[in-house]
């Protein structure tokens, strides 16, 4: 059995095969689209995505990926990452909406609170005195007195920029009195999603913790800010022939691009898995202060005349390597000297 979906639609049917003994099979949606465009006709219909899969499980099995029966805590992980992903992306959305109707109505205001809406505090002011008017009318040493609770050391800084931004605006821009109505009611969905977050967050750990592949992942700097998406992206490894396969799945394998006589040199893919590619790049970011052989790869990269991003790239692609190796072993991480790094390089 092959399908597009083996998360949603997909997963029913996936266990029923699984139980009658059935090979399964996943075919990405992407590849699918690509392989559809060669056959005749513009329709997109149900039977028709079904012949395009069911051809392409025959004559182009390269283009299948393997779907392993995962055990309970990896299928439960699996949920509540997509949910936390899906909250992140409210908040950001929730976040960019509060930013834009400050720039719009007080520029100065924004700017002091923008960047701090992630704080417990930030929102809570923002959630009981959502404009300038409301602020003023407060006061600054009672505002003081009610955030300090949650903001001990700066309480008081806050409350002076706020001040001190309000100032900069002598002028009122027409509809600023519905920022009484607006800015509460968002702040309070975003200090809601927050809570959601935390929650997710403590359940996601619990489950971590009783994952047996958990000490190895977090054994390597930097791993320890994404080994949730990790798990659920990579789980066991089993299902990557060699590291190459899964540098290409989270699309850091170097693509040539080079026609007759004209050649581009090697490009990152757009392509491969995004959450499994930005999990690495965070870890290689995340790695720079904690590993000395991580930091010595990346210099050797920049000292090559790479951006910076370029130079996070092949050190992300570096460590796919050495994460295949250690699930593939089950071992874990052992640091390398400056010196081995170099010669690596």
């Amino acid at each position: 059995m092959i399908v597009d979906q083996p998360a949603s639609i997909g997963a029913l049917p996936l266990t029923v095969a699984r139980d009658a003994g059935c090979q399964v099979a996943y075919l990405p949606g992407l590849a699918m689209r690509r392989i559809a465009d060669l056959y005749p006709g513009e329709a997109k219909t149900d039977a028709k995505d079904a012949a395009v899969i069911a051809d392409a499980a025959r004559t182009m099995p390269h283009t299948l990926r393997s779907l392993e029966l995962t055990d309970e805590i990896t299928a439960e992980l699996t949920v509540l990452v997509g949910f936390d992903q899906d909250l992140a992306a409210e908040a950001t959305r929730t976040s960019n909406r509060i930013r834009g109707l400050l720039t719009q109505f007080h520029p100065s205001l924004e700017r002091v609170l923008g960047p701090r809406l992630d704080h417990p505090a930030v929102t809570w002011l923002l959630e009981r005195y959502g404009s300038p008017s409301a602020l003023r009318k407060a006061g600054r040493r009672r505002l003081v007195e009610l955030i300090r609770p949650k903001a001990p050391r700066m309480a008081q800084r806050l409350i002076d920029d706020v001040f001190t931004a309000l100032d900069e605006q002598t002028v009122t821009v027409p509809g600023t009195g519905t920022l009484d109505i607006v800015i509460p009611s968002l702040a309070a969905s975003l200090a809601a999603v927050h809570t959601q977050r935390r929650a997710m967050e403590a359940q996601i750990n619990t489950l971590l913790e009783a994952h047996p592949l958990s000490p190895v992942l977090t054994s390597m700097p930097g791993v320890g800010v994404t080994p949730a998406v990790l798990l659920v992206t990579v789980g066991d490894g089993t299902s990557f022939p060699t590291a190459a396969h899964l540098a290409s799945y989270a699309g850091l394998a170097p693509t040539t691009k080079s026609s007759g006589t004209s050649i581009h040199g090697e490009h990152a893919p757009r392509g491969g898995n995004r959450q499994l590619k930005r999990a690495m790049f965070l870890s290689a970011f995340a790695c720079m202060n904690a590993d000395a052989a991580s930091r010595t790869y990346y210099d050797r990269q920049r000292a090559r005349g790479k951006t910076h991003t370029q130079a996070l790239l092949r050190l992300a692609r570096q460590r796919i390597s050495v994460l295949f190796a250690m699930l593939r072993d089950g071992t874990f991480y052992e640091s390398r000297t400056p010196k081995d790094v170099e010669l690596a390089a």
